[in-house]
């Protein structure tokens, strides 16, 4: 049973790192692989928890920007604005999380059909914007009005209903107040350094008293495995989108969200 265990924590790792930062929901797909798997952790944690793979591997494939960043902040008022741009789309996820995660937890988490649903309306906007001939205002993240980062805050704050997608959010929200294609998805890179940090930090928190050594090994088989896989995408997914655009993931979410559908009404 234990090893049965470390394998589902692998294939749920795998998928978290796979689909973290491309806009299907990355929770959405671990909680329905999850259910039917009949992989159950410790108050929902490690759903949340291997997120931090995710997390480093972003951090370490934009590493030089980064360090750039801190670099030019004393001396560049662009590299300070980017900054408070970020802080600005983080806060409102930041407080409304903190409010409602016992309800996102306990509600919205072990609520299978609401994730297809979401899953399925979602896929329908990313096609739905795909085909609209958008005029992209911004190219540049660090050149966005204070304004549109926090409109693409307040639109992420939608993804803490799973199945949403956090990323496909941000993404979203982006393009309609005009971003393009590649700046929208880079800036959903950078906002989520916070966020799924805050979230992560938060759980961890949440959960400090129920979690046990037992749970370790499989939150770290999810973390290595969501790790490996992030590195992956994240390093094509920016040449990808700038090509060819979301319409493939648009339809990933409608066929995932359709079949777990189907799935949930067959066998429950």
């Amino acid at each position: 049973m234990e090893h049965q265990t470390i394998v589902d924590a692998l294939l749920l790792g795998l998928l978290e790192g796979l689909t973290e930062f491309i806009p299907v929901s990355s929770t959405g797909h671990i909680l329905l692989a999850g259910h039917f798997l009949g992989f159950k952790s410790t108050g929902k944690a490690f759903e949340v928890l291997i997120q931090l793979g995710a997390i480093l591997a972003i951090l370490s494939v934009y590493a030089a920007r980064l360090l750039r960043l801190a670099a030019d902040l004393p001396s560049s008022p662009r590299a300070r604005r980017f900054v408070l741009g970020i802080l600005i789309a983080f806060l409102p996820a930041a407080v409304i999380g903190a409010l409602a995660h016992e309800f996102i937890k306990t509600v919205l988490f072990e609520t299978p059909m609401l994730i297809c649903i979401m899953l399925i309306l979602g896929g329908i906007v990313l096609l739905w914007l795909d085909r609209w001939a958008l005029q992209p205002k911004y190219h540049d993240v660090m050149d966005f009005p204070l304004k549109i980062y926090l409109g693409i805050g307040l639109i992420q704050c939608l993804a803490m209903i799973p199945g949403t997608s956090r990323s496909g959010s941000t993404i979203v929200g982006g393009l309609l107040l005009g971003a393009d294609k590649r700046s929208a998805a880079e800036f959903s890179f950078f906002l989520a350094m916070p966020t799924m940090a805050g979230a992560f930090g938060y759980d961890l928190f949440k959960n400090r008293g129920i979690l046990s050594a037992a749970d370790l090994p499989v939150i770290a088989v999810g973390f290595i495995a969501a790790f490996v896989m992030a590195v992956i995408v994240v390093r094509y997914l920016l040449d990808y989108v700038s090509r060819h655009g979301y319409a493939l993931f648009g339809w990933w979410r409608l066929i995932v969200g359709g079949v777990g559908l189907i799935a949930l009404l067959i066998w429950g």
